[in-house]
């Protein structure tokens, strides 16, 4: 939080009379400028350009850091942070803080790269990274993304990502990579919402013991959907099995996650993926004259495998 101090008996920098610079007047002038712009104004009004060096780069570590050194004149000050950036405000506002200490003004320079994570709205804050350092902190592996299926017109992207984190998985969509990815990340944080930091504990203890959705499950499942499933030929016209996979995975508890490949097949058709998150995962392949009729023949090929499995004994 900036703040606003105020000597009364000190002496100002100087005379205005002379035609030279206030510091107080600057920035009271031009409030929300950053301190490096501050700093550097004041330089260049003084004959006293600030110099930036870097003392320290430990970028080894997940969480990367910086220590920067500013001279301005006789004063020198450090800053540290997780970027260059922000290790070099830092210093420039501790350097502004012995220069308002010493002036007769009464002003505050705003910090507008330390904003209060209490205050700022959750869209802006970075689950990706708080997943990350919640894995590292509780001893899992790191998440992996994968980016698992692009679609849309050219306006109006959608990606789709598979976020793994252990045996365990989320999907995201948006309408960029990065967005996916975040969503994915929030979904597995929405999970840990409740975990206390100072807790070390296995993420089966969090997401849960089950393995979802195994062959055994499958095989005596009562659920009405695999059952019919087991009756059903899947050879009926326009039967809709990306709709009929769906809400069997509903009904078992697994996600699908369909990936279209880039290249085509050897006789010029459409190619894609189906991935189950079953226990084993289970990925079936389709082709068509079309992405959806790719789609469409992955989801075909993938209910044949399950009223397969469903029907051993």
């Amino acid at each position: 939080m900036s703040q606003s101090r105020h000597h009364a008996a000190a002496p100002p920098l100087e005379r205005e009379d002379s035609g030279t610079f206030s510091l107080g007047k600057m920035i009271t002038a031009k409030p929300g400028k950053t301190p490096i712009q501050v700093l550097h104004e004041y330089g260049m009004k003084t004959k006293n350009i600030p110099v930036y060096e870097c003392e320290r780069s430990d970028v080894q570590i997940h969480v990367p850091t910086f220590t920067f050194r500013v001279t301005v004149g006789d004063i020198t000050c450090t800053g540290e942070g997780t970027s260059k950036k922000l290790a070099k405000h830092r210093a420039a506002e501790a350097a502004i803080n012995i220069l308002k200490a010493n002036a007769s003004i009464c002003f505050a320079v705003p910090d507008p790269l330390m904003p209060d994570p209490s205050k700022q709205p959750k869209n802006q804050l970075n689950p990706i990274g708080s997943l990350q350092e919640l894995a590292i902190h509780h001893g899992w592996r790191l998440p992996e993304y994968t980016l698992s299926q692009e679609g849309g017109p050219a306006h109006k992207r959608e990606y789709t990502t598979i976020c793994r984190l252990e045996s365990f998985m989320e999907t995201g969509k948006g309408a960029s990579k990065k967005q996916a990815k975040r969503n994915a990340a929030e979904k597995f944080l929405a999970k840990f919402s409740n975990i206390s930091p100072e807790n070390h504990i296995s993420l089966t203890n969090v997401v849960g013991h089950s393995l979802g959705c195994t062959w055994h499950s499958l095989r005596n499942s009562p659920g009405e959907k695999i059952n019919l499933l087991k009756r059903s030929l899947l050879s009926i016209p326009n039967t809709d099995y990306i709709q009929l996979l769906s809400e069997i995975a509903k009904e078992q508890g697994f996600n699908i996650t369909y990936l279209d490949i880039e290249e085509l097949s050897a006789n010029g058709q459409y190619q894609c993926l189906a991935e189950l998150s079953t226990s084993p995962i289970t990925v079936c392949h389709g082709s068509g004259i079309s992405c959806g009729n790719a789609q469409s023949d992955a989801a075909h090929n993938a209910l044949q495998y399950l009223k397969i499995i469903a029907e051993r004994k």
